[in-house]
C-alpha cells in the first residue's frame, strides 16, 4: 500500500513562496498547532486562523453549496484542496495540483509484476485521490480518511495477508506502526515521526526503492535458507561417514571450517544486490 505516490510542498509553504515572488512579506505566525486529519491552526496578530480541509469546515458548519461545488470541481481534476478560515467563515480556497512522481508508474508496475497489489489510502479528497491513483496505474484508492480510518482499512487488508505501508507524514505514523512492515520516505518532505515509526527508511524519495528493497529481502531470505540447507547437509553427510567408520580428522575440519567458509562466500553474493541499492 502506498499513501505517498505524489509528494508536493505543503500548501502553507507554497503560499509563502508565492508571497515572496510577489514581493510581499508574510505575517509572523504564533502557536502553530496540528489538527490531525484536518490541517493546522495558528494565531496571526492575535486572531486564530485555520488552514484545513473540507472535513473541518463541514464539522464546524462553515460549508455552503457554492463552496461544495468549487471543491468538487477542483477535486475532480485531481487537485488537493485546503481552506483558509476563521472560526466563523471560510476566507479562501487553495487548489494545489499534485504532480505524480516520475518514477511512480514504474514503481507500481514493478510491484504488480511481483504479485503485490498497491492500494492508496489518503486523507485528501476522494476525487483527487482516485485521479492521482489512476495516473499511477492503481485501481484501488480511497480518500477522505482519518488516521483511525487508515488503521481500520489496514486491519481489513491484513485479514488477507501481510501488508506493507508507505508514508511520510504524521497522519501515516499509526498505520506505519500497524502494518507488517512500514516504509518511510526519508527525503525532504518526510516527518521525523514517520521515520521513527517505520521499519525501513528509504533515504531518497524514489519510489522504485520500494520494489528494490522487497527484491533484496527476498533474495536474502533465499540465501539464508541455502546456507542452512548447505550446512545441515554437509554435517549430516559427515555424521553418516563417522557412523560408518569412514570419517577422518581432515573431513572433520572440512565439515566445520569448510562449511563456515562456504556459508560466508554464499552470503557475500548479496553484496552485488546491495551495491545496486545504496540508498535503502
Amino acid at each position: 500500500m502506498a499513501d505517498g505516490l505524489a509528494f508536493y510542498p505543503p500548501v502553507s509553504h507554497a503560499i509563502a513562496q508565492g508571497l515572496h515572488a510577489e514581493g510581499l512579506s508574510a505575517s509572523p505566525v504564533q502557536d502553530l498547532q496540528a489538527l490531525p486529519g484536518r490541517g493546522v491552526q495558528a494565531r496571526i496578530h492575535g486572531a486564530t486562523y485555520y488552514l484545513v480541509n473540507l472535513r473541518w469546515a463541514q464539522e464546524n458548519g462553515l460549508t455552503s453549496p457554492d463552496l461544495q461545488a468549487a471543491v468538487h470541481a477542483h477535486s475532480s481534476l485531481g487537485r488537493s484542496i485546503s481552506l483558509l478560515a476563521t472560526s466563523s467563515h471560510v476566507l479562501a480556497l487553495f487548489a494545489v495540483a499534485d504532480t505524480l512522481r516520475p518514477q511512480a508508474r514504474q514503481a507500481v508496475q514493478q510491484l504488480q509484476a511481483m504479485g503485490i497489489a498497491p492500494v492508496v489510502l489518503s486523507g485528501d479528497h476522494p476525487d483527487a485521490v482516485r485521479a492521482m491513483a489512476a495516473q499511477a496505474g492503481i485501481t484501488q484508492a480511497e480518500g477522505g480518511l482519518l488516521p483511525e480510518d487508515k488503521l481500520q482499512r489496514l486491519h481489513a487488508l491484513q485479514a488477507h495477508g501481510a501488508v506493507g505501508m508507505v508514508g511520510d507524514g504524521i497522519n501515516d505514523a499509526p498505520a506505519l506502526a500497524q502494518a507488517n512492515i512500514g516504509f518511510a520516505m526519508g527525503g525532504a518532505h518526510s516527518t521525523g515521526m514517520a521515520m521513527e515509526t517505520a521499519d525501513v527508511v528509504l533515504m531518497h524519495d524514489d519510489l522504485r526503492r520500494i520494489p528494490d528493497t522487497i527484491a533484496l529481502s527476498q533474495r536474502a531470505h533465499r540465501v539464508l535458507w541455502q546456507n542452512i540447507g548447505l550446512a545441515l547437509g554437509i554435517k549430516a553427510g559427515f555424521f553418516a561417514l563417522a557412523v560408518s567408520g569412514h570419517a577422518s580428522m581432515w573431513l572433520a575440519v572440512l565439515a566445520d571450517m569448510g562449511v563456515s567458509l562456504l556459508v560466508v562466500a554464499n552470503g557475500l553474493r548479496l553484496r552485488r544486490t546491495a551495491h545496486k541499492n545504496p540508498a535503502v
